[in-house]
């Protein structure tokens, strides 16, 4: 295959990489299904209908086995398929403001035209030299908390990361479903551990006839075992973030305000930061159904109350500088009166 591979000329090859990049893109997404397959396979037709003797466990093993595997895969669906949602057209540069920045080189007047723009916009954070953030590629204003996904090639509310396993950008509009995949792929691991535990310990100790079956018993019981500790440390990081209102690369880079850097400054409390993801409706926080609040293109901060422009002015300075003035009023009024 390398030796007809490399006899392609260049621009032909570029060209077929190009086509086959979509296809390459899913095989991740793929390589799930099939594990997923055969893992529905080695349980329902392997374990529970050849293996398994006792009809009551059989009974309960099925029916729970299928209610993890349906909201698994119904979590896993909305999480590939619930397209990232991309800034308003508000965000968007008005096309005399395009060509204006496209004539002028200087940042200076770059960053005119975005204050411009930006004043009646929704925006707290600043690039770290405190400029507006915008995006080059996409000819907008980033909202906060926004970033462009170089695999997507746009600009994805409230990014966390771009996942292969989904070939999908994980961020605002599906946030919520990658963690309900995380949480419901890693208790479908768990059941799937516990419930053969048993027979696994029956095949060490030969008590299970040498049949098909012990092979699939003993390579499910692996492979369970396995997802299971990578799925729950990855799990416990995304529940971690949600509980400090924070994406993955916010983690990584805390996001800049006008007063500075301040890795908390979305952080709601544990409550409110729960809400923010899940929503207000508790009935359907375990469901793969979008609930998460606001809009995608402003969220409230804990500098809310605060003059951002002064917010790295102490607390007592203006009252002193109050005081200070009242002083010399007095000072004048008596040098006066003399």
């Amino acid at each position: 295959v390398a030796p007809a591979f490399s006899s392609v000329p260049g621009g032909r090859r570029h060209c077929l990489w190009r086509r086959a990049g979509p296809f390459l893109y899913w095989v991740p997404v793929l390589f799930i299904c099939s594990i997923l397959a055969w893992s529905y396979y080695a349980y329902v037709a392997q374990l529970c209908l050849l293996t398994i003797s006792n009809i009551g466990e059989k009974m309960v093993c099925l029916i729970a086995y299928h209610l993890f595997f349906m909201m698994f895969l119904w979590s896993y669906w909305k999480t590939i398929f619930t397209l990232p949602m991309n800034p308003s057209k508000e965000f968007h540069l008005s096309y005399s403001d395009k060509e204006l920045m496209e004539r002028e080189p200087r940042n200076e007047i770059h960053q005119e035209v975005l204050k411009r723009a930006a004043k009646d916009l929704p925006i707290s954070t600043r690039t770290m030299s405190g400029a507006i953030r915008y995006c080059d590629r996409c000819q907008l204003i980033k909202p906060d908390r926004c970033h462009h996904c170089s695999a997507c090639d746009k600009c994805i509310l409230k990014m966390d990361h771009h996942c292969p396993w989904v070939n999908n950008c994980v961020g605002f509009s599906n946030y919520k479903f990658f963690l309900l995949f995380l949480a419901y792929s890693l208790l479908y691991c768990l059941f799937i551990f516990a419930t053969e535990l048993q027979h696994f310990i029956r095949f060490w100790t030969n008590g299970l006839p040498d049949t098909q079956a012990k092979f699939h018993i003993m390579f499910l019981f692996f492979a369970a075992a396995m997802f299971s500790i990578s799925l729950s440390s990855l799990f416990g990081y995304h529940c971690w973030l949600v509980s400090k209102n924070k994406s993955t690369l916010e983690a990584f880079r805390a996001p800049v305000f006008r007063h500075g850097t301040d890795k908390n400054g979305f952080n709601l409390g544990f409550s409110k930061n729960l809400r923010e993801v899940f929503g207000d409706e508790k009935k359907y926080w375990l469901l793969p159904i979008f609930t998460s609040l606001g809009d995608g293109c402003s969220f409230p901060t804990c500098l809310v109350n605060q003059d951002l422009e002064q917010a790295s002015t102490p607390a007592g300075h203006n009252a002193n500088k109050k005081y200070a003035y009242i002083l010399l009023l007095l000072f004048l009024y008596v040098q006066n009166n003399k």
